[in-house]
């Protein structure tokens, strides 16, 4: 008895009618990866936040502590010991904008489509701003410690002309921008019910503060990361306690 071939004629290995349906491997254009969905989660807006809270933090007080008094606060070049607070200062600042741009992606990435038009502007305007204005005045303090070879090879003047022009840029306008930055997460965060009150309330309290506090006020720039260190600590302890439970068998 003769077996009459296959109407279709002999099956092609690479046609796509004979992959397994349940093949794992195939993978899903629709469906983002392992590590992205890993990176997108709030644990990581909170690493972020908290690596940038530290870092902008350990900035701010290495320049407070290399600044000396007011009547000889553009001498500190001309110090060791404070130049190596200043350089040091400056070489985490970069790592800070990171942190605080990965705090943004991840913070968007969670909103999604609940993220209204109007505050996501504000929202990612104020935050880019932000960092923009902290790299500048990085930059002019980087360029300055660049220059310097030696006593004579800055002017005095150079000295007054860069500290002054990077103060302006953080502690003035930088400052004006966390404070949008602060208000229109805060109230994202309350629209959303993913903040606490008394969190909303210590977020609404830090904008006003940085928005209406006098120009060049070098204190203010630390409520910012205070804030942003709060918020990622509730973030990460809500996101354990969220986190779903091995079932028993």
């Amino acid at each position: 008895m003769s077996t009459q071939p296959d109407a279709g004629g002999p099956s092609d290995p690479n046609d796509d009618r004979h992959d397994d349906p349940h093949d794992d491997t195939i993978d899903d254009p629709g469906r983002p990866s392992p590590i992205l969905e890993e990176i997108r989660t709030p644990r990581a807006a909170a690493i972020a936040g908290i690596a940038f809270a530290l870092i902008l933090g350990a900035v701010v007080i290495l320049l407070y502590l290399a600044l000396p008094a007011a009547e000889v606060r553009f001498q500190w070049i001309t110090d060791d010991s404070r130049r190596q607070k200043v350089s040091l200062a400056m070489g985490l600042t970069p790592y800070a904008g990171i942190a605080f741009l990965w705090f943004i992606g991840v913070i968007r990435s969670r909103l999604g489509r609940r993220e209204d038009k109007l505050f996501a502007t504000a929202f990612l305007g104020s935050g880019l701003l932000f960092v923009a204005m902290l790299f500048a005045a990085a930059a002019n303090v980087g360029a300055l410690l660049t220059l310097y070879d030696g006593p004579g090879t800055v002017s005095l003047e150079d000295v007054r002309f860069v500290g002054a022009v990077s103060t302006s840029l953080l502690a003035t306008f930088g400052v004006r921008m966390a404070a949008v930055f602060t208000m229109v997460v805060t109230n994202l965060g309350r629209r959303a019910g993913i903040v606490p009150r008394w969190l909303v309330a210590v977020g609404y309290v830090v904008a006003v503060v940085l928005l209406l506090a006098p120009p060049q006020t070098v204190w203010a720039v630390l409520l910012f990361p205070i804030w942003v260190l709060l918020l990622s600590l509730h973030i990460l302890v809500s996101s354990f306690r969220s986190a779903p439970t091995p079932s028993r068998a």
